[in-house]
């Protein structure tokens, strides 16, 4: 129910909670079913440390739009969900549907407030920056890949020398 003289901001600090659950519940439709049962148990850091970690990220990501966040601050958030995405081998639409997710629910969550012209422009407004997240997330995330890529190489690379330093002291000096 719109409140006369509530801005976006007021009405997405008082529906925080409701914006946080709905987003977390869409994330969580990406993965399997068995997977969804396990990381609805968000709260214990340590039983479930995907769950904790993406409840946590969502979180500092959603502060941090609603306080005009650094972009900086908002990489070092965004990172720890992403870095769990790229090595979960998701691909880079689903990494970046998870940002994309929180329009819905804010769109979903403000529906019976932005009613009139003034909080429509400041969703819209709002909505460009989570477009700009998205493109940061993007980035975010083949650096990730990158550093996944690096690291199979680096143990390819020992793994290889290993070999050829073991077959070089059993006297085999070619293959």
């Amino acid at each position: 129910m719109p409140v006369k003289g509530m801005g976006l901001r007021d009405i997405m600090a008082k529906e925080k909670g409701n914006i946080l659950d709905g987003w977390y519940n869409l994330i969580l439709e990406t993965y399997p079913p068995e997977s969804r049962v396990f990381l609805k148990k968000k709260s214990d850091q340590f039983a479930n440390p995907i769950g904790h970690t993406i409840s946590a990220s969502i979180e500092g990501i959603l502060e941090g739009l609603l306080c005009n966040g650094a972009q900086e601050q908002m990489a070092v958030m965004l990172s720890d969900i992403i870095r769990i995405m790229a090595i979960q081998d998701c691909s880079p639409s689903d990494t970046i549907l998870l940002i994309l997710l929180l329009k819905r629910t804010l769109r979903d969550t403000t529906r019976g407030y932005v009613k009139g012209d003034q909080l429509f422009s400041e969703l819209l407004a709002f909505e460009d920056k989570i477009d700009r997240l998205t493109l940061l997330s993007f980035d975010i995330f083949m650096k990730c890949r990158e550093d996944v890529f690096n690291l199979k190489v680096n143990e390819l690379k020992r793994s290889t020398f290993m070999i050829a330093k073991r077959l070089k002291s059993e006297g085999a000096e070619t293959l």
